[in-house]
């Protein structure tokens, strides 16, 4: 089961700051969306609507054509998983699963417990001594086990370490693909992530700046690759994010697409067009005026 999220011209007010202006965003049900921006950009804000702990300022939220805030039966389809402080938590994992069975209607208890021994994860000392990689495990278990139409990771990886963190991608891929849901996943580990995500979103200074699919995202830039001259003279006048060279050879990275024509000319240059990160477009798309050379507004 999943849920379809829109948000219509929506803006958020707190503290004499705006932190979200006139966001418009509709995300399908049951793809994985990539949530994108650098600190400030609104993220969590943005997610904390979807989660009910506030409502906007102005402009309509909904989740399956209701609005969630204070609407018990949305609220119980929304998992907002996110760094939490266990430093009081005396209770043991059996607990917490069973706080989760209680108020999730699609929690899957077996699916649980499975993670928990997957992670490794103790079940006999409180919460409160895990470690900060075990109390991320923690989290990720009741977020995947909670099955809920919509599930949000909000940085939920935190204290991982780069084992563990593969686990979590791939427990998340193998049960997204037998229990569809509507998958948001906030992150900076965007170069390790992106693999995961079907739609991008990415958000710059509380507003949207752009929300397609990752491929056709990845299709607006390409590594040039071959002799220094060769590749200066084919990328001369085109938006240039980044350069490196090694001897002879440079690699150029552009912003833009190419038609197959462009093709030709470079391979009888003897140059490669590759891809480029999606970690290097979103740089640049969310980069300060005059932050690099060679900047142009998107």
């Amino acid at each position: 089961m999943s849920l379809n999220v829109t948000l219509e011209q929506v803006s958020v007010n707190y503290g004499g700051k705006r932190a979200l202006s006139d966001i418009t965003l509709e995300l399908e049900a049951g793809k994985i969306y990539g949530l994108l921006g650098r600190n400030g950009a609104g993220k969590t804000t943005l997610l904390s609507l979807l989660a009910s702990y506030m409502e906007p300022t102005a402009g309509r939220v909904r989740i399956g054509g209701n609005n969630p805030y204070e609407h018990a039966e949305t609220m119980a389809q929304v998992s907002f998983i996110y760094e939490t402080n266990y430093s009081e938590e005396s209770d043991k994992i059996k607990g917490m699963l069973q706080v989760a069975e209680r108020y999730r209607p699609h929690f899957d208890r077996a699916y649980a417990e499975e993670l928990v021994q997957l992670f490794g994860l103790p079940m006999n000392i409180p919460i409160k001594k895990f470690s900060s990689g075990m109390q991320s495990a923690l989290n990720a278990v009741i977020g995947l086990a909670n099955r809920t139409p919509v599930t949000i990771f909000d940085e939920v990886y935190r204290g991982m370490d780069a084992p563990t963190r593969e686990i979590f991608y791939k427990q998340l891929l193998e049960d997204q693909a037998d229990h569809p849901r509507t998958m948001i996943l906030s992150t900076h580990l965007v170069s390790e992530m992106d693999y995961l995500f079907e739609d991008v979103v990415i958000l710059h200074k509380g507003r949207m700046l752009l929300k397609e699919p990752i491929d056709r995202l990845l299709d607006r830039g390409a590594s040039i690759t071959g002799a220094s001259a060769e590749v200066d003279a084919f990328v001369r006048g085109m938006k240039i994010l980044n350069v490196q060279q090694l001897g002879g050879t440079k690699s150029a990275i552009v912003y833009g697409e190419f038609d197959e024509a462009q093709r030709r000319a470079a391979a009888s240059k003897g140059l490669d067009i590759g891809p480029v990160p999606l970690q290097d477009l979103f740089i640049h798309l969310t980069g300060e005026e005059g932050s690099h050379d060679n900047h142009s507004e998107f």
